[in-house]
């Protein structure tokens, strides 16, 4: 894993929709879709809007791209399970419309734009189905990835996640949901976050992803820097470190995060 320290979010942002811009570029001039693996929240935020300008000063024609959506929020008992109404303002599929595609859509002609279809969620009913969805898509060329600042989750995989784990519906820890008091302001108390969501799994990221990127910023992810950065191998307690054994890892981190000056 490659650790690539950057002054601010920004910078990362900037570097990182870059490198996003030119694989898929090659992989059009290839004749084949790109798949970007993505979490929705504030880490990966300022890059999707660093990519929706390349996007639109490109004039890039977006029907070869493919964003495979690494979890949402579900309600319901189990088994019966089903998606949160994507009108909530925690939805990720929400996120995926609103922070993203119509982003992304918006400096190009309608003929460019990124079809809803390419919009890819895990179903709460098949969730083991979306692991094999992917690796007949040919696998995920980059996997964006974000840690939780209080116990590591990465997706809605909670600590104690095995390495083997795959796409399914996992209870939320409780750390992670007091995280996303953080991530969704708009939630008024900790009993109004979904105790439930559907994510893909460790296995998930680790096999199906070509190259991944891990982004850390901001002060509150110290403690994930000093842990992922020191980590060599997969730790169940902090579910983040995944990123350690991704094949053509990256942990970018800024210098809030890093704690430390970045010239």
């Amino acid at each position: 894993m490659r650790v690539r320290l950057r002054k601010t979010s920004d910078d990362i942002a900037a570097e990182l929709a870059g490198d996003i811009l030119a694989r898929f570029k090659s992989a059009q001039a290839a004749g084949r879709n790109y798949l970007l693996g993505c979490p929705s929240g504030r880490s990966p935020k300022p890059t999707y809007d660093a990519l929706a300008a390349l996007f639109a000063e490109t004039e890039a024609d977006l029907s070869g791209l493919i964003l495979v959506m690494m979890d949402e929020y579900v309600e319901g008992d189990p088994p019966s399970f089903r998606y949160v109404d994507k009108d909530r303002h925690y939805s990720c599929r929400r996120f995926a419309d609103v922070d993203m595609a119509a982003q992304f859509n918006a400096g190009l002609p309608r003929s460019k734009h990124l079809p809803a279809d390419n919009i890819w969620f895990p179903d709460p009913v098949q969730s083991a189905a979306y692991d094999e969805h992917i690796a007949a898509a040919g696998g995920i060329d980059l996997f964006i990835l974000a840690s939780g600042a209080g116990d590591g989750h990465v997706a809605f995989n909670p600590p104690g996640s095995g390495r083997q784990s795959r796409s399914r519906v996992t209870e939320l820890a409780e750390q992670t949901k007091r995280d996303n008091l953080n991530t969704f302001p708009d939630f008024r108390s900790l009993d109004e976050v979904p105790r439930y969501g559907v994510t893909v799994g460790i296995a998930t990221i680790i096999d199906q992803a070509k190259s991944a990127a891990m982004i850390l910023s901001g002060e509150s992810k110290r403690k994930a820097f000093d842990i992922i950065s020191q980590a060599t191998s997969y730790a169940p307690d902090w579910p983040a470190t995944v990123i350690v054994e991704c094949r053509n890892a990256v942990l970018y981190a800024d210098a809030s995060a890093a704690g430390k000056a970045v010239a």
